[in-house]
């Protein structure tokens, strides 16, 4: 089920570039942090407050289709804003290369949480340091397909 809506894109120059590029060449260009050569996936969800669709790329972590979305904010003391736009509305829709589909996400806690922070921190070693800068938990969302 897509998200329909109005779009507001984000208010970081770099965020609606790196979308805009993205999704006009169905997930073949931008599709790396910039600067890097690390793969990432963008997530169209509905904003807590406004309503509107919101789009954000995010490292692609992802295991047997499954995917985590990691709330690090770089390390920042405060949650993305889309963290709560994924409380308040749990299903979204994720774009991997080509590939897009609509999953369920949900905020995952104890053991599996563990898990699935050695697996983000194995495929972006950076998230580590992201948790050594914040004295909060940095927030996993396990993505689930919606069949």
């Amino acid at each position: 089920m897509a998200i329909e809506g109005e779009y507001e894109p984000s208010p970081a120059k770099w965020v609606r570039d790196q979308v805009e590029q993205f999704e006009a060449s169905n997930g073949q260009e931008a599709n790396t942090l910039p600067g890097t050569n690390d793969p990432i996936v963008v997530i169209t969800n509905r904003g807590a407050k406004s309503g509107k669709v919101r789009k954000t790329p995010l490292m692609r972590v992802e295991r047997d289709g499954v995917y985590v979305a990691v709330a690090s904010k770089g390390g920042a003391p405060e949650h993305p804003v889309w963290y709560h736009n994924f409380v308040a509305h749990p299903e979204v829709e994720l774009q991997d290369g080509a590939v897009k589909k609509t999953y369920r996400a949900e905020l995952v806690e104890g053991e599996e949480r563990a898990d699935l922070w050695e697996l983000a921190v194995s495929t972006w070693d950076t998230y580590a340091s992201y948790q050594e800068k914040t004295d909060r938990q940095i927030p996993l969302f396990k993505l689930t397909p919606v069949d």
